[in-house]
């Protein structure tokens, strides 16, 4: 996603990049968004791209015609969205995501600091699930910023970045049989990193490789964590790091690095992988 052209872009090994969806996340008239467009991109189990649209505030899927736009979930208990940011699939097609307000329009900054947002109908910033049929629910509103949403292999740990440089942290989640969560843990603390200038950036997008470990975008470029929080090291970007993924034959790590996106090859494959 290209969020603030309001664009998806798609690049092909020995192709050049083109546009293959405008606009991606606001569809309307209004020229006062900062982050119009589309955000997080996901697959469903039959391939269809889904995607999280700031501008129009929802969740929805690209049908395989690439032209007809689906909406899955725009409001909780009938109030919009602040700005669904990330997803991620469980194997069971139950679809997780987190809803921060960054794509809200003309947000303006309080005398005291604190972020206010015109048009915000939603109090919280929540965690959410909506299930393969259709049911909605909120899972925790207790993160301020809620982002980057990853499963661990075998499905029982939720994490979730929280992209605030006050709380710049990694939550960890037990996920319940019933889909639900846990209470929630601090998983990695970059506080402290985040507020080192030379390091640009906050806990955003991330991706868990096969045995687990976390690669997780954050100050100053790719945090790989393991399943215990042990910090193995940073992919140093030396740019604000936003997402990444696996390609290739799942051991290439694609990365979203500001206006870059960059790959480096790993010694790991990424989850899932392995049954391709």
């Amino acid at each position: 996603s290209d969020i603030p052209k309001n664009s998806i872009i798609k690049w092909k090994e020995n192709e050049d990049k083109r546009v293959f969806l405008h606009p991606s996340g606001y569809l309307g008239d209004r020229t006062d968004f900062k982050e119009p467009g589309s955000n997080g991109l996901t697959l469903d189990h039959e391939g269809r791209l889904v995607m999280a649209q700031h501008g129009e505030r929802r969740v929805a899927r690209l049908e395989k015609d690439n032209k007809t736009m689906t909406v899955l979930v725009d409001r909780y208990k009938g109030k919009r969205f602040n700005s669904p940011n990330d997803l991620a699939y469980k194997s069971n097609g139950d679809l997780y995501f987190t809803d921060p307000p960054y794509g809200l329009a003309t947000n303006k900054v309080k005398k005291e600091g604190e972020e206010e947002f015109p048009g915000r109908e939603l109090d919280f910033c929540g965690v959410y699930r909506l299930s393969k049929d259709g049911e909605l629910t909120l899972l925790t509103k207790d993160m301020t910023k809620p982002n980057g949403i990853a499963f661990s292999p075998d499905e029982k740990t939720l994490y979730v970045a929280n992209s605030d440089p006050k709380q710049a942290v990694w939550m960890a989640f037990d996920v319940k049989e019933d889909g639900t969560l846990g209470k929630g843990r601090v998983f990695y603390d970059a506080t402290e990193a985040a507020a080192d200038k030379t390091k640009k950036g906050l806990p955003d997008g991330m991706k868990v490789d096969k045995d687990g470990n976390l690669f997780a975008t954050g100050p100053g470029g790719v945090f790989v964590l393991t399943p215990d929080a042990k910090l193995l090291g940073v992919i140093a970007t030396g740019v604000a790091t936003a997402n990444c993924n696996w390609g290739d034959d799942g051991s290439m790590l694609y990365i979203c690095a500001d206006k870059n996106l960059t790959r480096i090859k790993t010694k790991t494959k990424g989850n899932g992988w392995d049954r391709k």
